[in-house]
C-alpha cells in the first residue's frame, strides 16, 4: 500500500521530533555534491540538528558547505566509518556501485547503520545491496528525489522511500528538512520504481509538448500561445508549465540540469523492468529512440527538452 505523509519540515514539527527522539542517529553522512547533492546537504547542515560529514570529488561544494557547517572527510570510506545515516546523492547505478564496492560501503558498513540512497537507480541492483547491507545488520533505504534545482535549494522536493515501515519512519524526519512531500512507496526498490515510471512518464509527455509546439509554428501558431491555451485544459500538466514554457518555448536547454544522458539513463530502468515483466512499453521505447538521436547530435549534455531542438532540424 502506497501511505503519503505530509507536514512540516524537520525540526519544526512536534511529530517529527518524537519519531527523532526515537533513533540515536548523532552523525550524518553525505556523499555527492552535484546540483541536486549540494542543496539537499546544505539543508540537513541547516535544519536536522545533526553533525554532516561530506565528500565529494570537488572542491568548490566542499568549501561551500564546510562554511556552512558541515565537516569534510577525506575519503568515501572516511565518511562511512563517521557517519550513522549515510545519505547518497550520485548520478547514476555505475556510481553508486563504484562507492558501495572496494574500499566503500559493503567494506566499511557496520551494524545499525543505514545507507539512503537519493538518486534514480536499478531496482534490481537496489535490493540487492539491500540484502548485502541487512546481512551486516545495516540497511538500505531508496529514497529518489524528484522536483527541480530550486525546489532542492528551497527543501520542496518529492521524495518517494522504498523501506520497511520501521526504517522508514525512522528516516522521514531527516529526508523532511529537504522535501515536502514524503511518500512510502512500499519495501526496499519500490521507492526506485515508482521515480523510475514518474520519470518515463515525464519524458513521454516532454516529448508531445515538443511535437506540439513544433507542428504549432509551422502551421502558424505561436507556440508560446499554444502552450498557454492548453494549460488552460486537460492537456495541462507539470510538464507543460516547467519543461514546456520554460525550455522548449524559449528554447534555453543549459547544461548542469538534467541532462539528455541522464533522461536516457533513467529511461534504461523503465525499460529493465517492463522487460523482467514481459511487458512492451512502446511509447517508452520511442522516447528512448528520440533520447539517443539528441545525444548522437551532440545534445548529451543539455537539458532533455533540447530533444525538441532536433524535431525542428528534422
Amino acid at each position: 500500500m502506497v501511505r503519503e505523509v505530509t507536514g512540516h519540515v524537520c525540526k519544526t514539527s512536534r511529530n517529527v521530533k518524537k519519531k527523532s527522539d526515537m533513533t540515536d542517529y548523532k552523525t550524518l553522512g553525505f556523499i555527492g555534491l552535484g546540483v541536486m547533492g549540494e542543496p539537499i546537504c546544505r539543508n540537513l547542515v541547516k535544519k536536522s540538528g545533526k553533525r554532516v560529514v561530506v565528500f565529494d570529488l570537488a572542491t568548490e561544494p566542499l568549501q561551500r558547505l564546510r562554511a556552512d557547517g558541515a565537516e569534510i572527510a577525506g575519503s568515501v570510506a572516511d565518511v562511512i566509518k563517521q557517519s550513522d545515516v549515510l545519505f547518497l546523492c550520485l548520478p547514476s547505478a555505475k556510481h553508486v556501485r563504484a562507492v558501495f564496492e572496494g574500499d566503500g560501503i559493503l567494506k566499511n558498513i557496520r551494524s545499525g547503520q543505514v545507507v539512503v540512497d537519493l538518486g534514480t537507480s536499478s531496482v534490481s541492483q537496489t535490493r540487492d545491496f539491500a540484502a548485502q547491507l541487512q546481512a551486516k545488520g545495516a540497511a538500505w533505504a531508496d529514497a529518489p528525489i524528484a522536483r527541480t534545482r530550486q525546489a532542492a535549494q528551497d527543501g520542496t522536493l518529492s521524495v518517494m522511500v522504498g523501506a520497511v515501515p520501521a526504517l522508514y519512519a525512522a528516516i522521514e524526519p531527516l529526508i523532511r528538512c529537504f522535501a515536502t512531500d514524503v511518500t512510502n512507496c512500499g519495501d526496499v526498490g519500490a521507492g526506485q520504481v515508482t521515480k523510475i515510471l514518474n520519470n518515463m512518464v515525464l519524458f513521454e509527455t516532454v516529448n508531445a509538448l515538443a511535437e506540439a509546439a513544433a507542428v504549432a509554428k509551422h502551421s502558424g501558431v505561436d507556440p508560446k500561445l499554444l502552450l498557454e491555451t492548453l494549460s488552460k485544459g486537460s492537456a495541462d500538466s507539470f510538464a507543460l508549465r516547467n519543461h514546456g514554457m520554460k525550455a522548449i518555448v524559449p528554447g534555453v536547454f543549459p547544461e548542469r540540469a538534467f541532462s539528455t544522458e541522464y533522461a536516457l539513463k533513467d529511461l534504461s530502468y523503465a525499460l529493465e523492468l517492463a522487460a523482467d515483466a514481459g511487458i512492451k512499453i512502446r511509447g517508452a521505447e520511442l522516447i528512448g529512440t528520440v533520447l539517443q538521436e539528441a545525444i548522437d547530435k551532440g545534445s548529451g549534455d543539455n537539458y532533455f527538452p533540447v530533444i525538441a531542438k532536433h524535431i525542428e532540424g528534422a
